[in-house]
């Protein structure tokens, strides 16, 4: 049996997980990331967690085929150097190289949202499908493109930023220095900020009742008082809606993949996000797919994503 491990390196927890050949996680490990502090001191954290979790396993670390890590940032694969990682304050970072020498094993290195797309498309919601596009609506959009197996880096590692495309010109600002991204229509915060927006113009709206005060509207909120009949929260989730809709429409006129995928927590609404985004997408696109328009489903691993894509980076070539 022939065993990788999968590393999902987040701002405030990092997970490793063994994976062995059929895509299933033995086990996993999850520690804080504890930053601020210097990228050796979490270099070396890593190579214990992942002793530590083949350990647990009762897997030789001889017996680990490499180890993969998906890490926030901007990641040049080939080299496993991460240019800049503004969460984590690490500019340079010679991450693969550094973790290949403190594990004595093959280490690629790849950006979180292509490491977790690329997990969903071998495993998850994409499984079974040539190309495939998963979108995670969440603070922003990340996002990840799979064509014809292997993930779409671009000649400078930067491609599938489609969070980041334009749908409202000179619209509202974006913190990549664009106006009227995507991610500052369709993302979870944005759903959360047009509800507070709502809230705000209607003291009678059930989302006060439900959220407490301001402070406390997530994406759920909008969603739970449409469900008990309150018309303004309607307004605002029909609206978003539309505005995932419109995204997801750009994203079948350029790539036309067979499947696109929508996770994040709002991806848990299942039918009453996913119908909507279906129906709006059917019909923008029908004059461009001939009444073909791909699968839009919800991602399946959710948490585990990140941990499987990583496991299994060296296929994604």
């Amino acid at each position: 049996m022939k065993y990788t491990i999968g590393i999902d390196l987040g701002g405030t927890t990092m997970t490793a997980g063994v994976v062995n050949e059929n895509y299933e996680i033995l086990g996993k490990l999850t520690w804080p990331t504890r930053l601020p502090r210097p990228s050796k001191d979490l270099e070396k954290a890593m190579a214990e967690l992942c002793r530590a979790v083949a350990k647990q396993c009762r897997v030789s670390f001889d017996q680990i085929e490499y180890v993969g890590i998906g890490t926030p940032g901007s990641v040049n694969f080939n080299t496993g150097f991460v240019g800049y990682n503004t969460n984590f304050g690490y500019y340079d970072w010679n991450l693969g190289p550094d973790m290949a020498a403190l594990l004595g094993c093959r280490v690629y290195v790849e950006n979180d949202a292509n490491a977790a797309a690329f997990g969903e498309y071998l495993a998850g919601g994409a499984k079974g499908y040539r190309d495939a596009v998963i979108v995670t609506l969440g603070t922003g959009i990340g996002s990840g493109i799979i064509l014809s197996g292997k993930i779409m880096r671009g000649f400078n590692f930067a491609a599938g930023e489609i969070g980041h495309t334009v749908i409202v010109k000179d619209g509202r600002a974006c913190n990549c220095g664009r106006r009227g991204c995507w991610e500052r229509y369709a993302s979870s915060r944005a759903l959360s900020e047009d509800a507070r927006e709502a809230m705000r113009q209607d003291p009678d709206t059930l989302m006060w009742k439900l959220a407490g005060d301001l402070d406390h509207v997530n994406a759920k909120v909008p969603f739970d008082a449409m469900a008990a009949g309150d018309a303004t929260a309607r307004r605002v989730v029909e609206t978003w809606v539309e505005y995932v809709g419109c995204g997801v429409a750009n994203v079948v006129n350029t790539f036309q993949p067979e499947v696109i995928c929508i996770g994040g927590g709002v991806s848990n609404q299942g039918e009453v996000l996913l119908g909507p985004v279906r129906a709006y997408v059917e019909k923008e696109t029908r004059n461009i797919t001939c009444g073909s328009c791909p699968a839009i489903c919800a991602c399946q691993l959710h948490n585990d994503a990140g941990v499987i894509g990583a496991a299994f980076l060296a296929e994604s070539i």
